[in-house]
């Protein structure tokens, strides 16, 4: 009984030998079997598999022929020295947005400029021609005279969330183009510095000269136009990590209108307010109107009737949702137009009829 087990043994072994033989004969003489074999690879194959690091290199080539260095001179009087002039240099990046020469960037970095010049990373330059500007956004429209100049990807359809992977490109300090990687913070940041510009807020580092630049996706895509840091705009050397930038659909839609009007016209209806509220669930707030808390005296408001602590529920027959978009809808509103308002005064439903004028250049911080 032992000798059959030890020869029935033999005989596995024997066969798995052989097996083990053929293997071996079949992947040394056929190389396409043997390059697509894991085990192989794995066992006898001298070169390990190649290192896959996680890179942005591709998305940084699509932008970043795109972004230039700006850099202005200026004047500014000053008083202390008999109104003497004294000469302003500024540094800022830039997004070429158009084959023919057209560029975004921010409203601070051209302020009060004289000259303007435009440096691409290929070594051209240009003198660069201010079209406009919206200090509201902190956005602003060059030209340089040029063609077939390299434009960053925009995709119209692109949405921001938070937590979405963000690149900031620019020329911070004139240290030369530099790229900065960060996420998306939060979105929606509107009253930083203009009620009308609905900020993208991320980690991504900028420092002077990175403004006005671009603000990528992981793609290489347009996310936004680098505006302002948060510890420099309050003055607060605590805060870390904390960056802003205008959303790129708002900044092209900002960019339409100054290329075309040479201005940005908004409709002004001359008053403040606050949201309300209404509990649709445990948990859950909806809201449903604006609470008026200050009417500019002869402003169309005032004019047209309303009243502090009325509520404001619809706007052109279409419901109020919240602060934000009422900012919106008025500002589209071309100045001239009459507006049937729907209000709640004392718990009665008034409609009125407001006739919407420009916002005033002049006025900061503003409401609706």
């Amino acid at each position: 009984m032992p000798l059959k087990v030890s020869r029935t043994l033999q005989f596995i072994l024997n066969t798995l030998a052989i097996a083990v033989i053929l293997t071996i004969v079949l992947f040394a003489a056929l190389p396409e079997v043997r390059q697509n074999n894991i085990l192989w690879q794995s066992l006898f194959s001298e070169k390990s598999a190649p290192r896959k690091p996680i890179s942005f290199a591709k998305a940084v080539a699509r932008a970043a022929p795109a972004v230039v260095n700006i850099y202005t001179q200026g004047f500014e009087i000053d008083e202390r020295f008999y109104n003497s002039k004294r000469a302003i240099r500024t540094l800022g990046s830039g997004v070429i947005v158009s084959s023919n020469g057209f560029i975004l960037t921010a409203e601070h970095v051209v302020k009060n400029a004289e000259q303007i010049l435009v440096a691409l990373q290929d070594g051209r330059q240009f003198e660069a021609q201010l079209i406009g500007s919206d200090p509201y956004t902190d956005l602003a429209v060059l030209y340089v005279q040029s063609e077939n100049l390299p434009v960053a990807p925009i995709d119209p359809n692109l949405t921001s969330q938070a937590g979405d992977l963000v690149l900031a490109i620019g020329n911070p300090y004139n240290l030369g183009q530099t790229i900065t990687q960060g996420i998306v913070s939060a979105t929606g940041r509107a009253g930083l510095s203009s009620n009308y510009a609905d900020f993208i807020q991320m980690d991504a580092a900028i420092n002077d000269g990175n403004s006005g630049g671009a603000l990528v996706d992981s793609d290489g895509y347009l996310v936004g136009i680098n505006s302002f840091n948060y510890a420099s705009a309050r003055r607060n050397n605590q805060a870390q990590g904390i960056f802003f930038a205008v959303p790129a659909k708002l900044a092209l839609t900002i960019l339409r209108k100054i290329a075309t009007d040479g201005r940005v016209v908004r409709g002004y209806l001359g008053l403040s307010g606050k949201e309300t509220f209404v509990q649709t669930s445990d948990d859950l707030v909806t809201p449903v109107g604006i609470i008026v808390t200050m009417v500019e005296p002869d402003g169309p408001a005032d004019k047209a009737g309303i009243l502090p602590n009325d509520i404001i529920i619809e706007i052109d027959h279409q419901a109020v949702t919240g602060r934000t978009q009422t900012l919106d809808l008025i500002a589209e509103t071309k100045p001239g137009t009459e507006l049937p308002i729907t209000i709640l005064r004392k718990g009665s439903r008034l409609q009125l009829k407001v006739t919407i004028s420009e916002l005033p250049s002049n006025t900061p911080n503003v409401g609706a």
